[in-house]
């Protein structure tokens, strides 16, 4: 058995953990909608309606962006430093790293108001009268999908490659093409004008099951990195070798 297979790719601290399981939590604010936003059409309207600058509650729907993309940041980076760097794995946390930049600024640059809620909006999203901000926020809602099913994607091919993370081998790949297929269907949603927001809402839900199944992997790295409980960062045992 190589190095990889026998030293596993060693243990983040417990904070950072939490901060993974944290962003799972912080992303579905989407959930809240039935409560604080029933007015919505969860079948037909964009989760990104929630947090139009022209809705009310619009801060904390962009602020869970925002929240969750600053974690997912800082996740990637402790990992990326801490972790044992192997291929698949640095290129799966770089673009968990670049999913928070992107959710970041899918925060940052927010429609401007609500298309499916109201017409005079839908004609000037149709017209191009809307701000740089509203439509800036259809090439970051881009960016978060497609670095979020990358990501998760070479971690899962990481940890079967390696033999690490067992629980993101078994379950990390199908749910990444459980993703990639939700974005497929999400344009073909686009295109017949039916059935966006319910697509959309399972893609963003299937995002939230992947930093769940993040977090669970690395706590459990965490349980078996030192019997006296101290985590050890691979590099610093790799440093200890030499």
């Amino acid at each position: 058995m190589d190095a990889d297979h026998r030293d596993g790719p060693g243990a983040l601290p417990a904070r950072v953990v939490a901060l993974a399981a944290v962003a799972a939590v912080t992303y579905a604010t989407f959930l809240l909608e039935s409560l604080l936003s029933p007015e919505f059409d969860v079948f037909n309207g964009y989760v990104s309606e929630l947090s139009a600058a022209d809705q009310p509650f619009n801060a904390l729907y962009g602020g869970g962006d925002l929240v969750t993309g600053v974690l997912a940041i800082i996740v990637a980076g402790a990992a990326l430093r801490g972790l044992r760097r192997r291929a698949l794995a640095t290129a799966g946390w770089t673009f968990l790293g670049l999913f928070g930049v992107c959710a970041v600024a899918d925060a940052s640059f927010p429609l401007d108001c609500a298309p499916s809620r109201a017409t005079w909006c839908a004609l000037r999203e149709r017209s191009a009268h809307l701000s740089f901000s509203h439509e800036f926020h259809a090439v970051t809602s881009g960016g978060v999908v497609i670095c979020g099913v990358a990501a998760l994607l070479l971690l899962s091919l990481a940890a079967r490659r390696y033999g690490w993370w067992p629980a993101v081998a078994r379950w990390g790949l199908p749910l990444a093409l459980a993703e990639a297929v939700l974005a497929a269907a999400m344009m073909t949603a686009m295109f017949a004008g039916r059935w966006i927001g319910a697509v959309q809402r399972m893609q963003v839900a299937a995002l939230c099951l992947g930093f769940l199944l993040v977090a669970w992997a690395l706590h459990a790295d965490r349980r078996g990195a030192a019997p006296s409980g101290r985590a050890v960062p691979a590099v610093a045992r790799d440093e200890a070798r030499v």
